[in-house]
């Protein structure tokens, strides 16, 4: 019996013991991303399941709504590239911090906001603070990565971010909330000035453990932006094709997630504990399994984990739409919670398409059509729910994924086995 209990024991330590070596074995710089990552995630979860609410309550409409989110994506759209190319030519970390900075005046401007219009500008600082720190955090994280350790590694990134403090960040903005008043402008205006503070402390820890590490061949002296941005596409294989799905990809970001809460307040009558309910199942999912996920897509490939992960989005979207209590929202919210861990599969895909001295310009390059889609369909999902009716929102964007994305997807070859020969020059 005691042999029994002892072999049954076995696999948790070494469980334990290969997580431990694969973070060992790992750079600094990612792990400062993972850092800064997680509690940047944790403030926007805090923020996230009121923003929309937070908007329409200072008096914008369906359409407006989509307008501030079109605008913001447009204007972080175009940027994109010109971010990427930086990158390359001087390393990620002042772009970085740049990002950060942005990210801090838009969570000061939404809190300091009493009309809608002004949260324009601060769904600009927004996009664009997100969309510069994220392009600065990915370029590091797909070349500090190896193939064997991408996606596991990117993964335990959303466990962390979307996961553990994704839990806790809906559990505080919910007690600020109903400590403030409820879900009205008054109660929710104290998560921004929260977001605030914790985004100056991400600034802090990427300003002083961050090296200034770059990715460039050593020949590269003379430098011109549409020259550099255009030899991307001689340097890999179907990278037009993936532009489409990428972009696709990201639709939920400008499409689906700021209906999916003003409508589940609004139409389906949740109140602010169901709201945070519904963003907490959504980082349970991630906790349970983001790490399973990556060794997987580590060991048999990307593709088979996205074509099973996608479709459960899909699922959370119509649930969604047909909930008939509280409960099924939840639920719909922990199936939601599927598309934070497709994401990080999706980008370790991304990072294996091009060598790691082109990763920045390749990035800005996804980050500009990805922006310019989501805001036109942004814009349109505005004009569905006013003029036709909200759910029709979430059922668009699943008939343009099975339509277009997953037939793509399928015919994109397996990257997990590509291999680029790396020239760091830090």
């Amino acid at each position: 019996m005691n042999n029994s209990v002892d072999q049954s024991a076995k696999p948790l330590p070494a469980f334990i013991f290969n997580n431990v070596l694969f973070l060992k074995r790992q750079q600094r710089d990612w792990k400062v991303t993972v850092l800064r990552t997680s509690l940047d995630r944790f403030a926007y979860q805090m923020v996230f399941p009121y923003l929309s609410i937070y908007i329409m309550a200072l008096g914008a409409t369906g359409v407006q709504l989509g307008i501030v989110n079109s605008i913001a994506m447009i204007v972080a759209g175009f940027c994109g590239p010109f971010t990427g190319w930086l990158i390359d030519r001087i390393g990620p970390k002042k772009i970085y911090l740049i990002g950060i900075a942005i990210t801090s005046a838009s969570y000061l401007c939404y809190g300091l906001a009493q009309t809608w219009e002004v949260t324009i500008i601060a769904m600009i600082g927004y996009w664009l603070g997100y969309s510069t720190s994220i392009h600065s955090c990915a370029t590091i994280c797909g070349n500090c990565l190896v193939n064997r350790d991408r996606a596991t590694g990117m993964l335990i990134c959303e466990t962390v971010a979307a996961g553990l403090l994704g839990v806790a960040g809906p559990i505080l903005g919910t007690w600020l909330v109903t400590l403030f008043g409820g879900v009205n402008a008054d109660g929710i205006r104290p998560l921004f000035f929260s977001g605030l503070i914790v985004t100056i402390g991400t600034f802090v820890i990427v300003l002083t453990r961050l090296s200034e590490c770059k990715w460039v061949k050593a020949s590269s002296k003379n430098t011109h932006l549409s020259r550099d941005i255009s030899h991307v596409f001689k340097s890999g294989r179907n990278l037009k094709k993936w532009l489409v799905i990428s972009s696709i990809s990201q639709l939920p970001l400008g499409m689906v997630f700021p209906y999916a809460q003003v409508f589940a307040h609004s139409i389906k009558g949740a109140n602010e504990f169901v709201l945070g309910a519904m963003v907490t199942g959504s980082a349970l999912a991630s906790i349970v399994f983001a790490i399973p996920f990556g060794r997987l897509a580590d060991r048999i490939g990307r593709k088979k984990l996205l074509i099973f992960t996608i479709p459960l989005f899909w699922i959370s979207n119509l649930v969604l739409v047909f909930a008939p209590s509280s409960v099924f929202l939840f639920v719909a919210g922990i199936l939601q919670g599927f598309y934070f861990i497709g994401a990080p599969i999706t980008s370790a895909i991304e990072r294996e398409l091009v060598p790691p001295e082109q990763m920045g310009r390749w990035l800005g390059i996804n980050r500009f059509f990805k922006m310019i889609l989501s805001a036109s369909l942004a814009l349109i999902a505005g004009i569905i729910w006013d003029k036709i009716g909200p759910q029709y929102i979430f059922i668009v964007f699943v008939s343009i994924d099975l339509l277009i994305r997953m037939p793509l997807l399928i015919r994109i070859p397996e990257t997990l086995h590509a291999e680029f020969k790396l020239d760091t020059n830090a």
